[in-house]
């Protein structure tokens, strides 16, 4: 004959029983894992830019943009024209400096930072002028920042060329990846640095030259 006091601890025993194993049948969560966190652009820490636009282009962007610009070329010599291609892996390993530096280097460009260093600004001044000021042109990112952005994107879509490019050591493509970062360089160059800087700038200049000419003779 079991006593009050051993009914109770028998049905406690039991209930922490049943419980463990129901909690034994149920899946375990699973682990955290990438896809589990937060989507978007996320940082794990803030941002803070160290130098101007015009000084990350001028000390990073345009010197890991040489390793693209100067993997292939050609030179004319007196036994005919002589093309500079990639041959070995030190010569790749250039391309992919360049492609990787570019790629990650654009996005800094995203992040909101003055254009001109302290104290400097473009040559906008005068009747002649064909640059955009540095207040200028934090006017125009700042009422279509989508252009400013798209601008960035087709960049960094070169250097992710560049980059595929490498792996596959494909000689013939890596000109067109001079010849697109070129463009993508000039078109952000002309939309935000000398828009003034168009055909009739030349026309103007090409009269120029040629007045000048005249009083030399």
């Amino acid at each position: 004959m079991l006593s009050t006091r051993q009914r109770l601890v028998a049905a406690g025993l039991f209930f922490v029983s049943a419980t463990l194993s129901a909690c034994s049948g149920a899946p375990a969560p699973p682990p955290a894992t990438s896809a589990a966190l937060p989507r978007g652009n996320v940082l794990w820490g803030d941002m803070k830019p160290v130098v101007s636009v015009k000084e990350l282009m001028k000390y990073m962007i345009d010197p890991v943009s040489d390793n693209l610009f100067d993997a292939v070329g050609s030179t004319v010599t007196k036994q005919g024209a002589v093309d500079k291609v990639p041959k070995t892996e030190e010569d790749w390993d250039k391309v992919r400096y360049g492609a990787i530096g570019l790629a990650e280097g654009a996005y800094l460009l995203k992040v909101k930072r003055p254009f001109t260093p302290p104290g400097q600004d473009n040559d906008y001044q005068g009747p002649e002028a064909v640059e955009l000021s540095a207040a200028q042109i934090t006017a125009k990112v700042e009422k279509d920042p989508v252009e400013w952005n798209a601008r960035i994107e087709a960049l960094r879509n070169v250097a992710l060329e560049a980059l595929d490019v490498a792996k596959r050591k494909d000689v013939n493509e890596l000109w067109d990846v001079g010849e697109n970062l070129e463009n993508a360089c000039e078109s952000c160059h002309r939309s935000y640095w000398y828009p003034g800087e168009g055909p009739e700038f030349y026309r103007k200049l090409e009269r120029r030259l040629q007045e000048f000419r005249q009083q030399k003779r």
